[in-house]
């Protein structure tokens, strides 16, 4: 009589220890909710800033304009048509002359000087941040503007077949050029310390390998460095681009303004920034037109926000491939 042996039963199998949770230490608690809190207080103000002024805007957006010393009659979006035309216009210019030349400066710190005149070039640029925008508007009123004057001459003379050149030359320089050029110094320091950061980002064995293949060095800049940096850099131009929007002391001691829509750049006719318009008017204003300069802000707070918005959207699309982020 045969016996079927019996499978051994398995031993019960022990559940898994729980995971042993981390103590918290205090000053981690301390530093995320100081994190926390920041983040949080950061948006209440904005939206505290937006709040007040749609709330402040709202008299001068009524279709009533007869009593408004500051629209003198004219409905609100006549009257600030060519302001927001002046700030782009002026920051676009600013935005053009500085980009070159602040990613060549970043670029010569990174890759092409030795290392202790990068470190030297890299604190001059950095001082330039600290200059006061009043320190600027000066020399760009009292000094700049009346060299430029020979060279705004020349160029109407020799150059009017440019669109831009045309027309009565300015007797004082004191053009929406030369205001250009004083924001375009004052957006030089921010872009390229920015840019010089992301380009020493750019992975060593990318540039190594480009080397290895026969490349010169700009061509290695050029397949490896600018596209890695393609994001920073428009982060950069658009951080630079923020401040030239907002500048108001520069603009306001350099430029002869004028509510007008125009591209010429050598004339004393100039178009009016936002914010240089606000500074100018703000002392006789009184009653609606004290909100309709607050109304002017906030059309200024919509631009600056739609532009960094856009910088991000670009940054996003890209933030994978460069050292953007």
């Amino acid at each position: 009589m045969s016996t079927t042996a019996q499978a051994p039963t398995p031993a019960p199998t022990k559940a898994p220890p729980a995971p042993i949770k981390a103590k918290q230490r205090l000053g981690d608690r301390v530093f995320s909710g100081t994190a926390l809190g920041a983040g949080v207080v950061i948006l209440i103000v904005l939206v505290l800033v937006a709040a007040f002024l749609v709330i402040q805007s709202i008299p001068a957006f009524q279709l009533d304009t007869s009593d408004n010393h500051i629209l003198r009659g004219e409905s609100f979006w006549t009257y600030v048509g060519p302001l927001v035309f002046g700030t782009l216009w002026a920051s676009f210019i600013a935005l053009l002359i500085a980009a070159p030349i602040a990613i060549g400066i970043a670029l010569f710190i990174s890759h092409y000087a030795h290392r202790r005149l990068a470190a030297f070039l890299g604190y001059i640029i950095d001082l330039l941040a600290a200059v006061p925008s009043v320190v600027f508007g000066l020399w760009g009123g009292l000094v700049l503007a009346p060299l430029l004057q020979p060279i705004y001459a020349w160029l109407n003379t020799n150059a009017a077949w440019v669109p831009f050149f045309q027309g009565q030359v300015s007797s004082t320089g004191k053009t929406i050029l030369t205001a250009a050029l004083v924001l375009a110094v004052m957006c030089i320091p921010i872009m390229t310390a920015i840019c010089r950061e992301v380009f020493l980002q750019t992975p060593k064995l990318h540039e190594e390998a480009a080397l290895a293949l026969g490349s010169t060095r700009w061509e290695m800049v050029r397949m490896a460095v600018l596209p890695f940096a393609r994001g920073g850099m428009v982060s950069a131009a658009m951080l630079a681009l923020g401040r030239a929007l907002g500048e108001t002391m520069a603009v306001t001691m350099v430029l002869s303004p004028s509510a007008v829509v125009s591209f010429l750049v050598l004339t004393s006719t100039n178009p009016t920034p936002i914010p240089a318009n606000i500074a100018l008017a703000f002392p006789e204003a009184h009653d609606t037109g004290v909100n309709t300069l607050i109304a002017t802000g906030l059309i200024l707070f919509v631009v600056t926000f739609a532009v960094n918005a856009l910088a991000r959207w670009i940054v996003a699309r890209r933030a994978e491939f460069s050292g953007a982020n």
